[in-house]
């Protein structure tokens, strides 16, 4: 597997042509109270977790992101891939054994053992593009893990990953990912189990089908009232009464994400509005997954794909869809 990879994963810099980490060029897919690490750190550095009751290792950070890497050198084999950019947080610490009794200024780094909770990465194959409103969208997969979703006082169970292939805006750096390319819960017991369903998940998306869709949103268009209408309701929506919620199609943002929204509406370089303050929903759709960057790992997926599906959403109430009318009415 190892001597596959090397073939077909090369260096991020060696695919796009720069000198420098890619981190230090762009922003990273995701931020909040995330950091970038190495996949050479999750492998050397870094304690596996295991089940409390019976001692069973669970799969790693890295098993993970080697086995998703293994897939894109199987599918895409005449395709270059870039390394992982992996993004972690939640660091739980501990110590040796030998180091049990010793103060925390005393301890010697041989005798610190982390790992972190929480982990998402993904994987760009570059020479697979589209183009959306003159934004050049490349081929991406990736996946998170996280620990605190996971039962570690059992014993050994099935484990849950979340996995996706879509597109990655060179513009921004945001994610293109929709249902069709979206598992929210992969639930395997191995790492042979974990790539069979990973190749089923990417095998099965349709690229085409995928880019058309977003096509179609850059060629309707909301006017500022509109858009102040849509963002008011959404504030409103989660004190909604159930039984009308219930009713409407899902919206997991926040009231800090929905007023970057707002705020980028205005300031965005490539997706604010333009001079007559109308905004298409290509440039609706970025500032969602834009302010979906603030996510924590374990729900940044999940709210990604809602941006999707929300903006689409927008789309059926322009087009006279009552099912979808109330965030414009």
């Amino acid at each position: 597997m190892e001597a596959l990879m090397e073939l077909q994963v090369v260096n991020r810099e060696k695919v796009m042509g720069l000198s420098g980490a890619q981190s230090d060029l762009k922003s990273p897919f995701i931020e909040a109270n995330t950091k970038e690490v190495t996949l050479n750190h999750l492998k050397r550095d870094c304690t596996i977790p295991v089940f409390a009751k019976d001692n069973e290792v669970t799969i790693s950070h890295y098993e993970f992101i080697e086995s998703m890497q293994h897939c894109v050198g199987t599918l895409f084999k005449t395709h270059l891939s870039t390394a992982p950019e992996i993004r972690v947080s939640h660091m739980i610490k501990g110590r040796t054994p030998e180091a049990i009794r010793k103060s925390v200024n005393e301890l010697l780094p041989s005798e610190k053992t982390i790992y972190y909770e929480r982990c998402a990465f993904i994987i760009e194959i570059p020479s697979i593009k589209e183009t959306v409103a003159g934004n050049s969208l490349s081929l991406t997969v990736g996946g998170v893990r996280a620990y605190n979703q996971e039962n570690l006082y059992s014993k050994k169970t099935i484990e849950k990953f979340k996995v996706f292939i879509g597109f990655k805006n060179s513009v921004c750096t945001n994610l293109c990912i929709s249902t069709d390319g979206f598992s929210d819960e992969l639930r395997v017991g191995s790492i042979l189990e974990l790539q069979e369903k990973m190749y089923a998940l990417f095998s099965s998306y349709n690229i085409k089908n995928h880019s058309e869709k977003f096509k179609a949103l850059e060629n309707q268009f909301l006017t500022e009232r509109q858009f102040a209408q849509l963002l008011g309701k959404a504030r409103l929506y989660n004190h909604l009464p159930n039984k009308i919620k219930d009713s409407l199609p899902l919206l997991s943002f926040n009231d800090g994400q929905l007023n970057a929204v707002a705020r980028d509406y205005y300031e965005d370089e490539s997706f604010c509005r333009d001079k007559e303050g109308n905004i298409n929903l290509w440039n609706v759709y970025n500032l969602f997954t834009g302010a979906n960057k603030s996510s924590y790992i374990d729900s940044f997926l999940d709210r990604n794909v809602n941006a999707y599906t929300f903006t689409n959403s927008v789309s059926e109430a322009l087009k006279g869809n009552s099912n979808y009318h109330w965030f414009l009415s």
